[in-house]
């Protein structure tokens, strides 16, 4: 599940042109919209920050220049209430009895941190390239 909707962020497509491998679309995208309206992914974030920020592995020195930053034509007047959410079908028995959803998505999270992190260290030790 966690890994169609970091599919999705990062390329951009459709959530109805989500591979199959992550399963049927519209399972993602609701477990992503109810994710972000009952405020999990904010969570999420803070935590894996304060674990990143506990162990030294965050710069925070960072400057953006907000001068080139643009809105789309269309972002004034957006909502700023989350979408209400909506009670999930089959709230039966869950696959890992042991552990709560909440666990295992922090794990799942932490493993994707793992992952960017060795991505990126190979690609420090790469050589240059120039277009």
């Amino acid at each position: 599940m966690i890994d169609g909707i970091l599919h999705r962020v990062r390329t951009g497509v459709q959530w109805r042109d989500l591979p199959e491998r992550f399963g049927p679309w519209k399972t993602v995208y609701e477990r992503h919209r109810l994710w972000s309206a009952d405020g999990t992914w904010d969570r999420l974030l803070r935590q894996v920050q304060a674990e990143a920020d506990a162990t030294g592995e965050v710069d925070w020195d960072i400057s953006v220049d907000s001068t080139i930053v643009r809105a789309h034509q269309h972002a004034a007047g957006a909502r700023t209430n989350p979408p209400p959410a909506l009670s999930s079908k089959g709230d039966g028995p869950r696959e890992h009895q042991d552990e709560t959803p909440w666990q295992s998505l922090v794990a799942r999270l932490v493993e994707v941190v793992l992952e960017v992190r060795a991505w990126a260290a190979r690609g420090a030790g790469s050589p240059a390239r120039s277009t």
